[in-house]
């Protein structure tokens, strides 16, 4: 059972995963409104992902990296 608060490292993978999201999604020049509409999500999920503010489930990141036509290790790495 998770703890609660999370742990910061958990708290910092969170945000690095965002990072990594964000810098595809800008160097496709891509918005995070086409990119939720490609995924599938709301645009307000995405951004949240990015942010890294909650947490996300592990079938966003998968739409999110098919969306943005990368494997989805290069999002988590």
């Amino acid at each position: 059972m998770p703890t609660d608060p999370m742990p910061d490292w958990v708290l910092q993978q969170r945000r690095a995963i965002g990072d990594h999201i964000r810098a595809e999604r800008t160097r496709q020049k891509v918005t995070q409104e086409r990119l939720a509409e490609s995924a599938g999500l709301d645009r307000k999920t995405v951004n949240r992902i990015e942010q890294g503010t909650h947490a996300t489930l592990i079938d966003h990141l998968a739409l999110i990296a098919r969306a943005l036509g990368v494997p989805l290790a290069e999002l988590v790495r």
